[in-house]
């Protein structure tokens, strides 16, 4: 049977609940603050019912507020319901911001207070299975590097990690923008052979043509101008170890070529140099383009693809796998609160609804910063839609409705409300913003022209 704590200074009103819920639940009485939180850190309720107008602050709200922080501290989990009476609603609601479940006006209706005390239970349970699936599913998922997932899409990608991580086989990861490719890379690296010896990342994508060689395979001095001392690229920097070279499909054809002999014979030459450099490496690859029509158009060469994906990993977006969706925004709201010291003990049942239901164009990384966003910006301690930015997709010019919003619209709107993050974040640069949002550079410029962003 759940135990209810019910805190009030009227003798009548604890009677009249007593008698109300007894059926139901084990029901425990306190009429001031100290008896309160003394009774609650004894019995540990899971609902409490709480008058803020407690002695000896009865005509006010100190000692109330004073004790439902207590309780909230003690165990954040607990469901508060505040009883108030109408003059008192502000009051409730600026409970309900500090984490209060709910609240309820007076005078009781006991049938009405026991609907919402079911739904506060209810709530709680909810919380308490999340919380479960989370802690397991994150021990689970550490032996990948942080990789968490129990879809079974996921169940076969970490089993195609053991198996290929111990050797030395080129891998090709593909999968939309955000679905952590690069973790998948790393956690390959984690599991080999190689894991004491550099893994060393770069974007193909977000790197102008004209640089990119040097950055991959170094140059020799006054191989151009300012070239003015020696420099070693990411191949020899991930010498005995593992090279990830992530949107591959942006790499240039010239660039293709020196891959493919690399891939061929282990050897390199640096920009400007003859000599032959024998290099160790693995490497990891990783794209988001649909890789099989940028070979049939000839953007990509086929030779080049067998030779780097060996092994073949798609990551599924995150729209497509299930409850995992609740499981990844539960782990990036503990992260964040406990980063950020902040009171948030949930996701609101329409917040939860509208998570599962919404399509995750920007896949886990979109995921990640919206729940980061609204752990800074909530005030309130359940996370609502509008604090997730859900409100930007279902606004409407003035006059219209939401009925007349198009796919497409919501589209272009969350694909300019992204860029429009990412380049305040960047603080303006391109090749950051570019990065950070997975394509290439030419790719942006046409994406901030597309949607009137200064270009």
């Amino acid at each position: 049977m759940e135990r209810i704590l019910i805190v009030d200074d009227s003798e009548e009103i604890r009677k009249q609940l007593k008698w109300g819920l007894s059926k139901e639940y084990e029901v425990f009485l306190a009429e001031n603050g100290m008896d309160a939180i003394s009774s609650f850190k004894k019995l540990r309720p899971n609902v409490v019912t709480l008058d803020l107008g407690l002695p000896p602050d009865p005509n006010g709200s100190t000692e109330g507020f004073r004790c439902l922080e207590e309780i909230l501290n003690t165990d954040p989990a607990t469901k508060v319901i505040i009883i108030t009476g109408n003059e008192e609603r502000s009051i409730a609601l600026r409970a309900v911001q500090t984490g209060a479940c709910d609240f309820y006006q007076k005078p009781i209706d006991i049938n009405e207070l026991k609907v919402v005390i079911r739904r506060a239970l209810h709530i709680r349970s909810i919380e308490d299975e999340n919380r479960r699936l989370q802690k397991a599913l994150e021990q689970k998922g550490t032996q990948f590097g942080g990789i968490v997932g129990n879809c079974p899409q996921m169940e076969r990608i970490f089993a195609t990690i053991r198996k290929v991580a111990t050797s030395d086989v080129p891998v090709f990861i593909t999968g939309e923008s955000g679905t952590g490719k690069e973790m998948v890379a790393l956690a390959i690296h984690n599991m080999s052979l190689r894991k004491d010896k550099p893994f060393i990342p770069i974007n193909c994508g977000a790197i102008p043509e004209t640089l990119l060689e040097s950055e991959l395979f170094g140059y020799e001095k006054g191989a151009f101008t300012g070239a003015q001392s020696r420099v070693l690229g990411k191949f020899e920097y991930a010498a005995m170890g593992t090279l990830f070279l992530d949107e591959i499909g942006e790499l240039p054809a010239s660039l293709q070529v020196k891959l493919l002999r690399f891939l061929q014979g282990k050897i390199i030459q640096r920009v400007g140099g003859r000599e032959d450099i024998i290099i160790d490496a693995r490497v990891v690859s990783a794209t988001n383009i649909d890789i099989d029509k940028a070979i049939r158009e000839g953007a990509f060469r086929e030779d080049l693809y067998y030779r780097t994906a060996v092994i073949n990993l798609h990551l599924p977006p995150l729209r497509e796998r299930g409850d995992d969706i609740i499981l990844l925004a539960n782990l990036f709201l503990r992260r964040y609160t406990e980063g950020l010291n902040r009171k948030i003990k949930g996701f609101g049942p329409a917040a939860i609804e509208r998570i599962q239901s919404y399509r995750w164009p920007g896949n886990v990384r979109e995921l990640e910063n919206r729940v980061q966003r609204a752990v800074i910006m909530s005030d309130s301690g359940l996370l609502e839609p509008a604090d997730l930015g859900f409100d930007l997709l279902t606004e409407a010019p003035e006059g219209s409705t939401v009925e007349k919003l198009t796919l497409k619209d919501a589209r272009d709107r969350v694909e300019r409300g992204m860029i429009t993050s990412v380049l305040r974040e960047q603080g303006g640069n391109i090749a950051r913003a570019a990065e950070a949002l997975s394509v290439s550079r030419p790719t942006l410029y046409d994406l901030m022209k597309k949607h009137g962003l200064g270009v």
